[in-house]
């Protein structure tokens, strides 16, 4: 894992924030996130929520399109489709997003995405496409 290049670091957007979400490692075409789960974070049976994942795999993929390689030039994108599979509750305590940026083109782009907890255990997969927003 490199560490991320201060000059690329973007606080967390409100609902990211909200959910205790930090930005670890962001460069061309690869993203990661974490989450230190918490009670908050849980469903009515104790494990974390299906939206906890499904939120984490939205944004390291949509970050993981969005690298412009210049700190001031920003790049938006809106979330097209996103298909999330979840395959295990977590055995650690943080949610670990990766983000990878597979394909696409001038306005779109195809992404892929796992979720695992500091044991390496593999927690959901996830798949999207976005549109770029116009600057």
């Amino acid at each position: 894992m490199t560490e991320l290049d201060p000059r690329f670091h973007e606080p967390p957007y409100n609902f990211a924030a909200h959910l205790g979400m930090r930005m670890v490692d962001w460069k061309e075409d690869y993203a990661r996130f974490e989450i230190d789960l918490e009670d908050v974070h849980s469903n009515r049976h104790g494990n974390p929520h299906g939206g906890v994942h499904a939120s984490l795999l939205d944004t390291v993929m949509g970050y993981a399109g969005c690298w412009t390689g210049d700190p001031d030039v920003q790049q938006m994108a809106l979330t097209l489709s996103l298909n999330v599979q979840y395959l295990s509750r977590p055995l650690g305590k943080t949610f670990i997003g990766e983000g990878w940026r597979t394909g696409g083109g001038k306005s779109t782009f195809f992404a892929e995405a796992t979720v695992k907890d500091e044991t390496g255990e593999l927690i959901a997969k996830g798949t999207g496409v976005f549109r770029y927003r116009k600057r």
